[in-house]
C-alpha cells in the first residue's frame, strides 16, 4: 500500500504550532502605557490565575487601570467603598466541585462522586471605586521615556496609506473600528524603534479590514473566533508588509491571543492557509496605496 502524502495544511499548521506552542509571554507591551505588568490581584490578597489573569489584563490595558487590585461590588461596600455610577465592570470565573448526594432515601450518606461547576461574577478595579482606604489606589508611576525615533522613512510612508491615527501619552495601541482611527502611543514610550514600527503596522493592516477597505471580519471581542483570526491576519500582514520595508517582525509583541491561534490552528488545519492569503490581500493594499520607502 502506498504511503500517503502528508497534507500540506498540516505540514504547515505543524511548522507553526511548534513555535507557538514553544511559548512566549502571555502578555508582552513593547511600550510604556502607564499600566505595569503585574498579576491581577484578589481583595484577599491571592492573585488570580488561569483565564482570569488574561481577562483582567485586557480590561487594566483597554481601559488604562494602573492598580493590580480588583474586587466585587459587596466587597468594595464592606471596605467602605463605592462603585461610581456609570462604571462596567469584568465578568471573572471560578471553578469548583461538588459533592453529589446520596440518593433520596439514605440520610446522611454520599455516594462519593463528585462533579465540576463553573460560574462567572463580576469584579471592579480600585479605579472605579471611591471611598476606599489610599493604600488600594497608589500613585501611578512617571511613564517611561526611552527617546527612541521613528524608523527612518517609516512616518512618510504611514502617511502615504491615507489611514488616520491618533496619539495618547498613556494610550493603547488599537484600531478604533467605528472612528476608522488607528491610535497609538508616542514612539518615544516604545523600547524600540523596531518595536514601534511593528506594533504600527500589526494596527495598520488591522485597518485594512474596514467595510470600505477589504471588508473582513473582525469579530465581536476577545476569545471570538473571528476575532482571534483577525490577530493573524494582522500579524502575518504586519510581516509581510515590512519585509518589504526592511523592519524586522515583532512576533512577541503581539502575544496576547496566543493560545486562541492554537486552538484555531488545532481544530482547523486550514486557518493558517486562509490567514495567510487574507493577509496578503492586506500587505498588498497597503504597498499598493503607500509603495516603499523613499529610502528603499
Amino acid at each position: 500500500m502506498a504511503k500517503t502524502k502528508p497534507d500540506i495544511y498540516d505540514q504547515v499548521t505543524d511548522a507553526i504550532l511548534a513555535h507557538l506552542e514553544a511559548g512566549v509571554v502571555p502578555w508582552r507591551q513593547p511600550w510604556d502605557g502607564g499600566v505595569p505588568a503585574r498579576l491581577p490581584v484578589r481583595v484577599t490578597g491571592e492573585c488570580y490565575r488561569g483565564i482570569n489573569v488574561v481577562l483582567l489584563w485586557q480590561a487594566a490595558v483597554a481601559r488604562g487601570y494602573v492598580s493590580p487590585n480588583w474586587m466585587t461590588y459587596a466587597q468594595a461596600i464592606r471596605l467602605g467603598g463605592q462603585v461610581r455610577r456609570g462604571e462596567t465592570s469584568v465578568r471573572v470565573v471560578k471553578y469548583g466541585t461538588v459533592r453529589r448526594a446520596a440518593p433520596e432515601g439514605e440520610d446522611g450518606a454520599e455516594d462519593g462522586s463528585t462533579f465540576g461547576y463553573l460560574r462567572s461574577y463580576a469584579v471592579f478595579n480600585v479605579a472605579q471605586i471611591d471611598g476606599l482606604d489610599a493604600a488600594w489606589s497608589a500613585a501611578p508611576p512617571p511613564l517611561r521615556d526611552y527617546g527612541t525615533e521613528a524608523d527612518a522613512g517609516f512616518p512618510e510612508w504611514f502617511g502615504r496609506t491615507g489611514l488616520k491615527l491618533r496619539t495618547r501619552d498613556a494610550g493603547r495601541a488599537c484600531y478604533d473600528i467605528a472612528a476608522d482611527c488607528i491610535e497609538m502611543p508616542p514612539v518615544r514610550r516604545f523600547e524600540s524603534r523596531e518595536a514601534h514600527a511593528g506594533t504600527l503596522l500589526h494596527e495598520t493592516c488591522h485597518a485594512t479590514g474596514a467595510k470600505s477597505r477589504l471588508d473582513r471580519p473582525f469579530g465581536t471581542g476577545f476569545g471570538d473566533v473571528d476575532y482571534a483570526r483577525e490577530e493573524m491576519v494582522a500579524e502575518l500582514g504586519s510581516a509581510m508588509v515590512g519585509a518589504q520595508l526592511g523592519i524586522a517582525p515583532q512576533f512577541e509583541a503581539n502575544a496576547a491571543y496566543l493560545q486562541h491561534w492554537i486552538d484555531i490552528l488545532k481544530s482547523d488545519t486550514r486557518a493558517i492557509v486562509r490567514a495567510a492569503s487574507a493577509a496578503q490581500k492586506a500587505a498588498d493594499w497597503l504597498i499598493g496605496k503607500a509603495g516603499l520607502p523613499d529610502a528603499a
